[in-house]
């Protein structure tokens, strides 16, 4: 079994890239580490996981996070980012019954290095422990409510499922459930893609802004380094409907909402359409419409006809 998910992993790689095998192998099978390097690297409080790796799979992550961290700055070089999707698109990406391999317009994925949907027995899907929230001091999920991410098809699935004892297999039924129920919680849904992965989407990340790197560097850089990309989507506040009761300046994870002296106003220039405040509202004065200038949105429905 070992050697055919190793060699399952080994051959989503060209010859010309089979090096970025063992930095997916490491990845999968220590995802906690790997993130709180990627604390440790950025500066942010961080705590170690509760086990332990040899010395030398600490060097081959640490060494995996630079070269991560080296090409942050721009979505041309960039190899770990995450799209912005809302809670239908994010269901549709769990939920496929066909193998897909697509390639999305640079309108809805502008990052160059791994961008593609492939997806290789769809209803393979693991889910486990948020690594960012375990290795936060002061996690917003405690023990028992952390395993809210979810890895797409194979064969990253498969190998988690077997060597990573983080993370168990999920019927696609829960995984959608499980997005509505982190919908409702107000976290942020990540697709989110890894040119160390076979330059394809891998995930769905739960996010928040308190416990997450990639929303806590994309917040406190203010965008410039571009992890995520936004929806498509952008909030709109009716300002007949709204109650001034501030449930979406709270929801917000990425700042942009903000209510002065009157009606609660969006930031167009820093929402990023995740539909969070759209689910908090409840005066339901917001909706959430499509915007040309964010991009469009990672719908597979539509994707797929063209």
């Amino acid at each position: 079994m070992h050697n055919s998910l190793t060699q399952a992993l080994w051959e989503i790689f060209p010859e010309d890239e089979k090096g970025n095998f063992f930095h997916s192998y490491v990845y999968l099978k220590h995802l906690d580490h790997f993130i709180y390097h990627a604390l440790q690297a950025s500066g942010m409080p961080s705590k170690k996981p509760d086990n332990d790796v040899d010395p030398e799979i600490d060097e081959l992550l640490e060494a995996a996070i630079q070269g991560v961290a080296e090409t942050a700055g721009s979505v041309d070089t960039s190899t770990y980012h995450g799209k912005v999707v809302i809670l239908k698109d994010a269901i549709q990406l769990v939920t496929q019954k066909k193998n897909i391999e697509l390639k999305p317009p640079e309108t809805v994925i502008p990052y160059k290095q791994a961008r593609d949907v492939i997806l290789q027995n769809p209803d393979s899907l693991a889910v486990g422990e948020c690594a960012c929230r375990a290795v936060s001091e002061e996690s917003c999920l405690g023990p028992g409510e952390m395993e809210v991410c979810l890895f797409v098809g194979d064969p990253a699935s498969a190998f988690l499922n077997e060597y990573n004892p983080k993370f168990h297999k999920i019927s696609q039924d829960d995984a959608a459930k499980l997005l509505e129920d982190c919908h409702e919680k107000g976290f942020v849904h990540g697709a989110f893609f890894k040119k160390d992965l076979g330059r394809r989407f891998i995930a769905i990340c739960n996010c928040c802004s308190c416990c997450c790197q990639g929303m806590k560097a994309y917040n406190m850089f203010g965008g410039a380094i571009p992890i995520f990309t936004p929806s498509g989507y952008l909030a709109d506040i009716s300002n007949d409907d709204c109650t001034e009761c501030g449930e979406c300046v709270d929801a917000c994870g990425f700042n942009a909402i903000s209510m002065d002296d009157g009606p609660a106003k969006v930031n167009n220039d820093i929402c990023m359409g995740c539909g969070v405040c759209e689910a908090k509202c409840p005066g339901e004065a917001i909706t959430l419409r499509l915007e040309p200038a964010k991009g469009e949105p990672l719908d597979l429905e539509a994707l797929l006809k063209g």
